[in-house]
C-alpha cells in the first residue's frame, strides 16, 4: 500500500512539474536552463514511478 501512495505522490509531482514546464514555455522570454532542470526532474520522476510500477506487477 505504501508503494502505490508513494506512486500517487510522484504522478501528482509529475502534474506539477508538467504545468510548470507549459507556464514557462508560454512566457515571452523562455529561460532554457529552468525549461531543461524542470524537464530532468520530470524525467527522474518518471522513471522513479515505472521502477515503482513494476516491483507491485
Amino acid at each position: 500500500m505504501a508503494v502505490e501512495a508513494r506512486i500517487r505522490n510522484l504522478g501528482t509531482r509529475h502534474q506539477t512539474l508538467d504545468e510548470a514546464i507549459r507556464d514557462e514555455t508560454n512566457r515571452p522570454a523562455c529561460d532554457d536552463v529552468r525549461l531543461r532542470e524542470l524537464k530532468r526532474q520530470k524525467l527522474k520522476l518518471k522513471e522513479e514511478m515505472e521502477a515503482l510500477k513494476a516491483r507491485i506487477h
